[in-house]
């Protein structure tokens, strides 16, 4: 099993900046360096969607975020971050950081924003952006 706490949220104004954190509580048997990790979003009245994801030695971005924002991890910590910079009124949100283990993905294989692939969830943490 895989608990999720994220931190970091809060009030910012446009052009301001965040980093959110989330820390990973990982089984014994598995390794974290074996898990996708991914930062998903959800507006009031629109669907999740996927921000950016990190694993495998590979990093992706929704195109929303792509340029303002980096995705990075501390193995050691069992801690994937989201650093977004340039926010804007748009990237007001609640985020949920995610996780599915991939044992057989190698190196270099893709972890993708489609909210399905994740089987592991945060309770997530409110961004507000002020214009």
């Amino acid at each position: 099993q895989v608990q999720l706490v994220e931190s970091g949220g809060g009030s910012v104004q446009a052009g301001g900046s965040l980093t959110l954190s989330c820390a990973a509580s990982i089984a014994t048997y598995s390794s974290y360096s074996s898990y996708c990790m991914g930062w998903f979003r959800q507006a009031p009245g629109k669907d999740r969607e996927g921000v950016a994801a990190i694993g495998f030695g590979s990093t992706t971005y929704a195109d929303s975020v792509k340029g303002r924002s980096t995705i990075y991890q501390d193995n050691s910590r069992n801690t994937h971050y989201l650093h977004m910079n340039s926010l804007k009124p748009e990237d007001t949100a609640m985020y949920y950081c995610a996780a599915d283990h991939r044992p057989r993905q190698g190196f270099g294989g893709d972890c993708r924003l489609g909210d399905y692939e994740y089987s592991y969830w945060g309770q997530g943490t409110q961004v507000t952006v002020s214009s």
